[in-house]
């Protein structure tokens, strides 16, 4: 009798359906778990996945199209950010046996990039979505060839996206505010909205709500997403007197740098005066004085999820429904949250009302 199905579930500790999903190459399983699904088929002496159909001529290529609209989000701050991206499309595009190009647009307009797309001699393509509007991304169904979208998300478009859980991850980090006794929370965003920092916004208001927490509007702020805008951004804001709270939570690692730089300069303590909290884990957020806690976002995970998707869909036989995939993230604790039910100020929300001119409080 051969191998069971069951039999590797039961080894492998997951479901009869991943398993088949394993060894029949198909979405829906993290790389993770495909590859030890498949490690346990072989000891167990199945003769391991399904190969994948051969692909045509064209099919061994793949393109990763690096687009920086404005360069607000996408920029020289988050290059190691991208570079996690392409190390896990890389890693996906080996083990589907495609070779990966990448093609680098900056300040191009979309018509300019779908012309140089379609001179491409690729068979799909991963597009890098995170300045792109809803509009931008319905364009790409002029090139006619597979393509998977990610670091962005819209519904009601047929495309395929894989995403971070933007609004999951954001409400892990309002919740570990408020287990830390913090009542009055704020929010500094990009002053050029992205997808991805709108549905952060949301998941920020929404997670107050669940929370039984009041929302601020005046304590939510907009500053450049870059570094030395987001310290000038702020800066300006503490001159003009602006209401803190004892909390912020920073729409991604760059701003809540630029911000504790600014707050540095202009004698607000962190997190003795103020807690802060940034999304997105980049190696910045490590050396910052004082170190952030932040958000933790597999990009590697996400690259590899893209290629699967496309892989898939360059060799199916029959069309199928888009795919949207949310990759969730984990929680990484520093040295820039208080807890306030260690002693220090009362967390109430009144305590959140403080104001700061240059030079320090008022």
């Amino acid at each position: 009798m051969g191998v069971r199905v069951k039999d590797i579930a039961k080894r492998a500790q997951v479901s009869p359906a991943a398993v088949s999903l394993a060894l029949n190459n198909k979405p829906g399983i993290s790389q993770e778990t495909r590859e030890r699904i498949i490690q346990i088929a072989l000891d167990l002496g199945h003769d391991g996945p399904r190969p994948l159909p051969a692909p045509k001529a064209t099919a061994e290529s793949v393109c990763f199209l690096h687009i920086s609209r404005h360069g607000h989000a996408v920029n020289r701050d988050h290059d190691v950010f991208i570079a996690d991206y392409i190390e896990g499309l890389d890693q996906g595009a080996r083990l589907y046996g495609l070779s990966l190009g990448v093609a680098t647009f900056k300040a191009t307009p979309v018509e300019t990039i779908l012309q140089n797309a379609s001179s491409i001699d690729a068979a799909g393509f991963i597009v890098l979505g995170t300045e792109l509007e809803e509009a931008d991304v319905a364009a790409f169904s002029s090139l006619g060839r597979p393509v998977v979208f990610i670091d962005t998300w819209y519904d009601f478009l047929p495309f395929d996206f894989v995403d971070m859980n933007n609004e999951d991850s954001v409400h892990t980090i309002i919740s570990d505010f408020a287990e830390r006794g913090h009542r009055c929370i704020g929010m500094v965003k990009g002053a050029i909205e992205t997808r991805n920092f709108k549905l952060r916004e949301e998941g920020f208001i929404a997670s107050l709500a669940r929370l039984g927490l009041e929302y601020d509007p005046a304590l939510t702020f907009s500053v450049d997403s870059t570094f030395h805008g987001a310290t000038e951004d702020m800066r300006a804001l503490l001159r003009h007197g602006v209401k803190l709270p004892t909390a912020l939570f920073c729409a991604n690692d760059i701003i809540a740098s630029g911000c504790v730089r600014a707050f540095r300069q202009e004698g607000v303590r962190v997190p003795d005066e103020l807690s802060i909290a940034g999304f997105d884990d980049l190696p910045l957020s490590a050396v910052v004085d004082p170190p952030l806690t932040t958000m933790q976002v597999s990009k590697a995970q996400i690259g590899r999820m893209a290629i699967q998707l496309l892989a898939t869909r360059m060799r199916s036989e029959t069309g199928s429904p888009p795919v949207k995939v949310l990759i969730g993230g984990s929680l990484v604790e520093r040295k820039s949250v208080r807890d306030l039910r260690r002693g220090g100020r009362d967390p109430d929300p009144a305590a959140g009302d403080i104001r700061f001119r240059q030079g320090g409080s008022a």
